[in-house]
């Protein structure tokens, strides 16, 4: 952290950020980037805050990141923002949690840029876990974006790959009961048709990339992610940064992406 303070005061990094940007702009860039917000807990522990001030600062830090992503002319980003399991946390900070969510959603209604850039928001997840009132912002914030087709966002909140799956594999047992399909209609292009992000013109992420140092991606997009490309940094997430952004497309730019042929 003194280090990266450091060669931020002697203008060093703002040189490498644009020396990256400019590498990078030939490249072929990842078309659906899917981010693990992770550290934020362990952020406020470092400077005696509560678990809260990290999750606030975290929030701030998405605000950034969006706006870096436009920039990069990144056309879909999915953010792992609360985990169904984590409403297992203690009820004061999943309290907290859900008012930052909640001003966090009026933020996006009134952001400018949400509108120029006609980014689609969506929330995927088990919705109905979470507050009434936020589950009414929800639906208007995804009717206010509904004819946006440039950009896509999409906010992982009561969220759980394994939770997914299961909800998509009731409502295909559900058509076949009712006899609307067979078992040679279920492909896995039909079973994508009824995932969280069927919406998408690009279900599956070019690039997964995840904060704090941890290496496993904790039930994020377990489908969609089969053949994603994966950037671990040792960063906790109010600390990342657009050099950190454009380090792991560089990155995503350098390898061979084969699909297992």
């Amino acid at each position: 952290m003194v280090l990266r303070s450091l060669l931020s005061a002697l203008g060093i990094y703002k040189a490498y950020l644009n020396w990256l940007r400019y590498e990078i702009k030939s490249g072929e860039k990842p078309k659906h980037i899917g981010i693990i917000l992770d550290g934020n807990r362990r952020w406020a522990a470092s400077r005696d805050l509560l678990p809260w001030e990290g999750h606030r600062a975290g929030a701030e830090k998405v605000r950034d990141v969006l706006k870096w992503c436009l920039d990069f002319d990144i056309r879909t980003i999915t953010l792992y923002a609360f985990s169904t399991e984590n409403f297992q946390r203690d009820k004061k900070e999943v309290d907290e949690l859900m008012a930052l969510g909640e001003k966090f959603l009026q933020w996006v209604m009134k952001e400018e840029s949400i509108h120029r850039y006609r980014v689609k928001i969506k929330v995927i997840g088990r919705v109905s876990m979470l507050r009434e009132d936020l589950q009414r912002m929800i639906v208007q914030l995804e009717d206010m974006t509904k004819s946006y087709d440039r950009y896509f966002l999409n906010l992982a909140i009561a969220y759980g790959g394994r939770a997914e799956i299961i909800d998509a594999a009731k409502e295909v047992a559900a058509m076949a009961v009712k006899n609307e399909i067979s078992p040679d209609d279920i492909t896995e292009e039909f079973f994508a048709e009824h995932l969280y992000t069927s919406h998408l013109p690009q279900a599956d992420p070019d690039l997964i990339i995840r904060t704090s140092g941890e290496t496993r991606l904790s039930g994020f997009l377990l489908w969609q992610s089969a053949y994603s490309e994966f950037c671990f940094m040792d960063v906790y997430w109010p600390d990342f940064r657009e050099i950190d952004l454009a380090r792991a497309i560089r990155t995503y730019q350098r390898r061979g992406r084969r699909y297992g042929k």
